[in-house]
């Protein structure tokens, strides 16, 4: 019972960061390219302000049950668990190192003005952003596995 529920919360947590990623790439960056810089990079700095919790809480919370997850199951359902998990960390430091310091020169820029060389850092928060939405959307897929083999046997693998 208790897998079934850790098992629960990584899905749950893991799929709302693939599928809030995943918006964001699907759906905010290309609107991003079509409005003014200025525009832009206002909306750009508050979303950021606003997602700093969600997605952070999102990504503590897909990671950790994933690992206990991990640690909880054995063979096959282990092994994806934790890969889903490390996946998921791959995501936070892609975001903390990638997107986020670039995310203070938006913000800078937002109350002044973008540096001639401001395309090539947001093309590069764009490969940041592609990455861990990849990271994320592939912990989800791993996941998904587990419960599916699960669900295939009936029960939860335990210790």
């Amino acid at each position: 019972m208790r897998t079934r529920l850790l098992l629960g919360l990584s899905l749950f947590s893991t799929g709302l960061l693939a599928g809030a990623f995943g918006y964001g790439a699907a759906n905010l960056v290309p609107t991003f390219h079509s409005v003014p810089i200025d525009m832009r990079l206002d909306f750009h700095s508050e979303l950021m302000r606003m997602n700093g919790i969600t997605v952070q809480g999102a990504m503590a919370v897909s990671a950790l049950s994933a690992l206990v997850l991990a640690a909880l199951t054995r063979g096959r359902a282990r092994v994806l668990a934790a890969t889903a998990g490390l996946l998921t960390v791959a995501s936070f430091l892609i975001t903390r190192f990638g997107n986020v310091p670039i995310n203070g020169r938006i913000k800078q820029w937002a109350a002044t003005a973008p540096p001639a060389d401001h395309a090539e850092f947001l093309s590069r928060w764009e490969l940041f952003n592609d990455a861990r939405t990849c990271t994320a959307a592939a912990a989800f897929v791993l996941l998904i596995s587990v419960a599916l083999r699960q669900a295939g046997r009936g029960t939860t693998e335990h210790h």
